[in-house]
């Protein structure tokens, strides 16, 4: 039998990506050494933190990857700490070199797809179809990010169940929370305490929403969803400001009262120069408890249909309806529980509604064709 040798060991240790950041350890600096005596293999692991969450996981990778190879009888993980050095680097590492802070989705040559789901008015059910897009695309196989944007009204942690989960941070740099193939950031995962009041204004407001864009490493996402607050306020304009090229989706109810209002964050996306690319009717009706495919108009009919119709005027483009999901109490319960509807009941109408949309704004080619730039004319020219 032939001696295992530190360059096999090391060779195994580049299949085990960290948990949070997704990439090889050994890329990431995180293999300190590696002792080899017969068939017994120690492995010494540097965490970015003492309190890494899930130093766990890490230990069972690293042991099953070496434990695979030819020879080793016994494998010994041993956790360390990174210096401050040490954590500098793999920050300068994650930023490709670059010191300075940026957002990674504003830069002309991104290929992330950003929607940012809006809606005129408060409980329409936006965080909801936020969690459960997103949730779809990563079903569909895709790297999904969310930003909870909805500065006073953070409820992205608690819909997916990690509400008291604190991202790991690499000097300035944060990680994001992974929950269920997702990376979650929320400015109520960085407050203090989790009943802690968010009472902040404009200037705050901005830089809030800068942090959670680019002091996080989000490393390469296929799509990135911002739950935005709702209404046309401060982080609505600062989004069309800092993510010019940014979609938009509006989510509102089915009642003319809402419908008027959603057409407001349809229009506020558009100066923006934003593009709006749907309309999401939720609460759309109730199926009959006792009648099957007969349906209760709860809260009326045509809200969607009315921005859609609206909109497209407007902007002088098609923006369609792209569902209407009906009211299911699954669906509240799932937000509570932390186990959203896609995951819990999947054949649902409403999962299935959404896992269509997700389908169909998941589906498009990852390009720089027709996307916006946010850039502008000389002028002379």
């Amino acid at each position: 039998m032939a001696a295992i040798t530190e360059s096999a060991v090391r060779d195994a240790l580049a299949t085990v990506n960290d948990p949070e950041i997704k990439r090889p350890i050994t890329d990431l600096g995180m293999v300190d050494t590696v002792g080899i005596d017969g068939g017994n293999v120690l492995v010494r692991i540097l965490l970015t933190v003492s309190g890494c969450p899930l130093k766990a996981t890490l230990t069972n990778d690293v042991t099953e990857a070496v434990s695979g190879l030819d020879g080793v009888s016994d494998v010994r993980v041993d956790l360390g700490v990174m210096s401050e050095e040490q954590r500098k680097e793999l920050q300068e590492t994650l930023r490709g070199g670059k010191s300075e802070r940026e957002i990674p989705f504003a830069r002309p040559d991104s290929l992330t797809k950003v929607f940012a789901i809006a809606s005129g008015k408060g409980g329409v059910g936006k965080s909801s179809v936020t969690v459960n897009l997103a949730l779809a695309m990563a079903e569909q196989g895709l790297s999904v990010g969310i930003v909870d944007a909805d500065i006073y009204g953070h409820s992205v942690p608690d819909m997916l169940g990690v509400g008291d989960t604190r991202p790991t941070q690499v000097e300035d740099m944060i990680m994001p929370v992974p929950v269920n193939g997702l990376k979650v950031i929320s400015i109520g995962m960085l407050k203090p305490r989790k009943d802690q009041v968010v009472a902040w204004r404009g200037p705050m407001l901005d830089r809030a929403l800068v942090q959670m864009l680019s002091d996080v490493y989000w490393g390469d996402l296929d799509a990135l969803l911002l739950d935005l607050p709702p209404g046309t306020g401060d982080v609505a304009i600062s989004l069309g400001q800092h993510l010019a090229n940014a979609e938009v989706i509006v989510v509102t109810t089915p009642q003319q009262a809402a419908a008027s209002v959603a057409e407001r964050a349809g229009t506020m996306a558009s100066m923006m120069h934003q593009r709006v690319v749907g309309v999401v009717e939720n609460m759309s009706y109730l199926e009959h408890p006792t009648n099957p495919g007969e349906r209760i108009d709860v809260f009326g009919t045509g809200g969607a249909a009315q921005v859609a119709s609206t909109l497209s005027e407007r902007f002088g483009y098609d923006v369609p309806v792209l569902a209407q999901v009906p009211l299911d109490p699954k669906l509240r319960e799932g937000g509570d529980n932390g186990t959203p509807i896609v995951l819990s009941d999947p054949g649902s109408v409403a999962a299935q509604e959404l896992t269509r949309v997700a389908k169909t704004l998941g589906g498009r080619s990852r390009g720089l064709a027709g996307m916006q730039l946010g850039l502008s004319p000389a002028s002379g020219l």
